[in-house]
């Protein structure tokens, strides 16, 4: 969570707002407790934990709250790892799961690039509104009921090793997330509700190994989402999509399908005015969900969506804005 402060004396801070988007201006660091408005727990918990250091992130909690501070962490990577729970911390993850009400436990966004000037296209959001929905896709989809089942049975084994404490990860739910969106997307392209601008890889970038490839499928990754009114975003292997943040930060529509992940601000943000929400029990009727969604809408709405969703990213989930929400 100090990334961009812990540099050598050679960074400036123009490199840090480039890079990362903060300036060493927002942020005053005081090497006493007393001071402090809030205490960074400087390291993921994935790493105290791998290296069996927790009684050093409990020394600095325990003494952040005789002083009656509030301590941010970070519970990175696609899986959690297991943490003892505290009550004076905030834990900020991507992945995870809001059912389990695991204490201090917070949504936190991907921070990504802005790279809506390199790939806009000319009247970015003066995309006209059009009677069928267009909806946008571009990554690895795998219907297979082979890899499913591969998919599925690496998950058991995980569960049953932390369950067993011979793992540190939290455990996952068990399911394959490249045939769920090789389902929903071959459901949508079934429908005559909505338009399907999609490109299905079988790989991860499409198996890509050159920096040349690199840069080709990365650019129709992101003219896949200009080019779309609304971006199915299903979640990965960790309990997050990556594309969701893209897609607000190209300013267009996520078509979210919420499998009890958490969400950024969930408390400053009323989600399901930027987004088509779908619940897991109601993926039957996605098509449905998408087109009724859009029905609601007209071209100034819509527009103003597009706007909105692009100026939401832009204000709230970029890694110096979303700090200083808390």
């Amino acid at each position: 969570m100090l990334k961009a402060f812990i540099k050598n004396k050679a960074f400036t801070d123009v490199q840090r707002l480039e890079l990362y988007g903060v300036s060493e201006k927002d942020y005053r660091f005081v090497d006493q407790l007393t001071d402090a408005d809030v205490v960074i727990l400087p390291m993921a918990w994935n790493y105290y934990v791998a290296t069996n250091q927790l009684d050093s992130a409990h020394a600095l909690i325990k003494a952040a709250a005789r002083e009656q501070k509030i301590v941010w962490s970070w519970n990175a990577g696609d899986f959690g790892v297991k943490i003892p729970s505290y009550k004076n911390v905030k834990v900020f993850r991507m992945g995870g799961y809001v059912s389990r009400a695991q204490q201090g436990h917070e949504g936190m966004p991907v921070f990504i690039s802005d790279r809506l000037s390199d790939y806009q296209l000319p009247n970015h959001f003066e995309l006209d509104y059009t009677k069928k929905p267009i909806v946008g896709f571009c990554g690895q989809a795998n219907g297979s009921l082979i890899h499913a089942y591969w998919e599925q049975s690496k998950i058991i084994f995980k569960n049953l090793q932390s369950y067993l404490g011979m793992s540190k990860k939290e455990s996952q739910a068990v399911l394959s997330s490249t045939r769920l969106r090789a389902q929903l997307l071959a459901k949508l392209s079934a429908s005559n509700l909505i338009t399907d601008h999609f490109i299905l890889r079988q790989q991860y970038r499409a198996g890509v190994k050159t920096k040349a490839e690199k840069q080709q499928t990365t650019n129709e990754f992101y003219q896949n989402i200009a080019q779309s009114a609304y971006v199915l975003c299903v979640r990965g292997a960790g309990n997050f999509s990556v594309r969701f943040y893209e897609t607000l930060m190209m300013g267009r529509i996520p078509v979210y399908v919420h499998t009890d992940g958490f969400l950024p601000l969930s408390n400053q943000i009323d989600w399901r005015k930027h987004v088509i929400w779908v619940d897991e029990q109601d993926i039957h009727r996605l098509d449905e969900i998408v087109y009724a969604f859009h029905q609601g809408l007209d071209q100034n709405s819509f527009r103003n969506l597009l706007k909105s969703n692009r100026e939401l990213w832009g204000t709230k989930l970029t890694m110096n804005y979303f700090s200083l929400k808390f």
